[in-house]
């Protein structure tokens, strides 16, 4: 061999040599899949995945609870936007109030915080709108807040998509049955869907909420509600009969929780169920605060004799409070081992009305009257804003 076809033979191979030695050290993924796992361990570089936050331990309830509550509302969005939070805050530490309601589960469905909760993860119905709720509640429990968790329970639209066999039906198309908003109902009747919501809510008191708060605890009230179908209540079971059924499952899952019941206004004033399976005495023996939507803004033209009942706060509230105590202390005497209280949901925002600072001061006023009568019922209240913002003028500012 001469020496310039050596020189060109090395030439060619050192070229071959580097060729290869460029490809396997850009491929990030060796070609050959024999290679074990260790050996991709030590030939190529590591990925640094950065661990994901993680929200603290669990706390403990509140522990110097306040005997009356006085509490806003508050989305689970409110809650988890520090700017809104904030603000609550501070309009808390500033007046007479002293807890917050938050919404663990609104209509949607859907659950405001991450949990390990395997049927909520398989529907789908986690929206992380606060990230770290148990920091959230050691924060609202060192400013010395009680905090109350929301849970609308049979409007669930999250649990009708993934389970609609538990959904009140259509009789005319047998599909999910729908009210007059287009919204979906669970049935009242189904088991899986109390085991459903009472899990969800063992896992909220023991992060460290102090009370569960129900809503939407009955059937459905608007809407073609004759073309309703209800395939997992009894036939020869009435409505009332259902929800005492539930109401009693809720107690006995929950023996050492605080709850609360939303009831409408006029559940206080009617002996029937209005079609919603909501009876007062079947109600007061398993909550320790009953809470109804007394908003003079609900109750129909002639109410009271007031042809726009939301134009007279203070008439609407006393006159629905004062009938309510009446029966819940009735039922005490017939049953002592009664504990309920009554604590009404307020009005502050404007329908039928205009609500001014003084309309809603006007509510609250009426309250604290028709509970001097019966102290020992006074659980405070609960004041409503869809907004989340508030009428401060209406509350006692430092």
């Amino acid at each position: 061999m001469s020496f310039v076809r050596f020189l060109q033979f090395v030439v060619a191979v050192t070229a071959g040599v580097g060729v290869f030695l460029f490809f396997t050290q850009k491929n990030t993924i060796p070609l050959n899949e024999h290679l074990t796992a260790q050996s991709i361990d030590t030939t190529l570089p590591k990925e640094i995945i950065p661990e994901k936050p993680k929200d603290i331990e669990p706390q403990l309830p509140l522990s110097n609870p306040p005997a009356i509550v006085k509490a806003l509302y508050a989305t689970g969005w409110s809650a988890g936007y520090e700017k809104r939070l904030s603000y609550l805050i501070d309009l808390i530490k500033r007046s007479e109030l002293n807890a917050i309601v938050i919404d663990i589960k609104d209509y949607t469905g859907k659950i405001s915080y991450d949990t390990d909760i395997e049927k909520v993860n398989r529907y789908g119905a986690e929206e992380a709108r606060i990230t770290f709720p148990n920091k959230l509640i050691k924060r609202l429990h060192d400013e010395g807040i009680y905090v109350i968790g929301r849970m609308a329970v049979f409007q669930d639209q999250q649990l009708v998509l993934h389970r609609p066999e538990l959904a009140v039906l259509s009789s005319s198309t047998k599909a999910v049955w729908r009210d007059r908003k287009g919204l979906a109902w669970i049935d009242a009747g189904s088991r899986e869907a109390w085991e459903y919501n009472t899990t969800i809510a063992k896992e909220a008191l023991q992060r460290g909420f102090d009370e569960i708060n129900f809503d939407y605890i009955r059937f459905p009230s608007d809407g073609n509600l004759s073309d309703m179908i209800f395939p997992l209540s009894s036939a020869t079971s009435s409505k009332t009969s259902i929800l005492k059924q539930f109401f009693s499952y809720l107690r006995a899952e929950l023996p050492m929780a605080k709850t609360s019941a939303d009831i409408f206004g006029l559940v206080l004033l009617q002996n029937n169920d209005q079609g919603i399976g909501q009876y007062l005495e079947d109600i007061i023996p398993y909550f320790d605060f009953i809470a109804p939507m007394v908003y003079p803004s609900h109750y129909a033209s002639g109410s009271f004799g007031f042809a726009n009942p939301a134009a007279h706060p203070y008439d609407v509230v006393y006159f629905s409070l004062e009938k309510g105590i009446q029966r819940i202390k009735k039922a005490k005497i017939q049953n002592p081992n009664i504990t309920a209280q009554l604590r009404p949901w307020l009005q502050d925002f404007d329908l039928g009305a205009d609500y001014t600072a003084n309309m809603i001061r006007a509510q609250i006023d009426a309250f604290d009257v028709a509970a001097s009568t019966t102290p020992e019922l006074n659980g405070g209240w609960l004041l409503w804003s869809p907004s989340n913002v508030y009428t401060t003028d209406a509350l006692h500012l430092e």
